[in-house]
């Protein structure tokens, strides 16, 4: 998400002195270590990386732009070096890890994004802009993430574009989106339709049958009642769900448990 802002940053003519990001994971059957997508964004644009918050200090940094970061950045930073926050959500509504996620789960019906003053406290700042974005009825998390950050890209570079307003203290009943737990993605068809649908179209959606976990990629609410599309069984890929169906030899009254 801090790929699109970072490249608009420096084709609007910035001068980005530094990128911090998360250290390097092991991924892949090799363990090979991968560098997060804005390191390696930066270092095609030769810009520095940095693993550690702490190395902006003494560099006479002006202003420092937080995307999707995922930790608190100590009060002696700030101190230091001002920072704004693009924050994927209306605050004070969805503070927290998973803005994104929790609007779409909870049936909201717009969102948007937030460009805030960062301060210790949890995505508590006030707030400079605010961007409201409708949640379209039948859009997945991908799409609505590739929506905000399309978004918040635009008003990040036209905010920095002249003198940043004053801030404006958020208004309102806080409400925090804790990060998506694995057993939370387990769907209970006991569920309205409705509801099952927002957790598929989340992503990672699962269930069972005959004791083997089947994720659902992909489905179709029709009359209430959701239709699976695109299933991946356990060490497949993804194929149809009639596909499927055929050859796991569903009986007529067998369903996902």
């Amino acid at each position: 998400m801090a790929v699109p802002p970072l490249h608009a940053l420096v084709e609007a003519g910035h001068d980005v002195a530094m990128v911090v990001t998360r250290a390097d994971k092991r991924r892949g059957r090799g363990g090979e270590l991968s560098p997060s997508p804005v390191k390696a964004a930066a270092m095609e644009l030769g810009i520095p990386v940095s693993h550690h918050v702490d190395d902006v200090l003494g560099q006479r940094i002006e202003l420092g732009v937080v995307v999707a970061f995922g930790e608190l950045i100590r009060p002696h930073v700030l101190a230091e070096v001002p920072m704004v926050n693009l924050h994927f959500s209306l605050l004070p509504r969805w503070r927290g890890a998973a803005p994104v996620e929790r609007a779409l789960l909870a049936g909201d019906s717009v969102t948007g994004v937030c460009l805030m003053q960062l301060e210790e406290g949890l995505d508590t700042g006030p707030v400079f802009s605010t961007v409201h974005v409708p949640i379209e009825s039948r859009c997945t998390a991908a799409e609505l993430r590739d929506t905000l950050v399309a978004v918040g890209t635009r008003q990040l570079i036209d905010a920095l574009g002249a003198p940043l307003p004053h801030p404006v203290p958020q208004a309102g009943e806080p409400l925090y989106a804790a990060k998506i737990r694995p057993e939370e993605l387990r769907i209970d068809w006991s569920a309205p339709a409705a509801q099952i649908d927002r957790l598929v179209r989340l992503g990672g959606a699962w269930t069972t049958l005959r004791g083997k976990r089947v994720k659902v990629l992909a489905a179709d609410l029709v009359a209430d009642e959701l239709l699976p599309v695109t299933v991946q069984p356990e060490g497949k890929g993804p194929m149809p769900f009639a596909d499927f169906a055929r050859g796991a030899r569903l009986l007529p009254d067998e369903h996902f448990e």
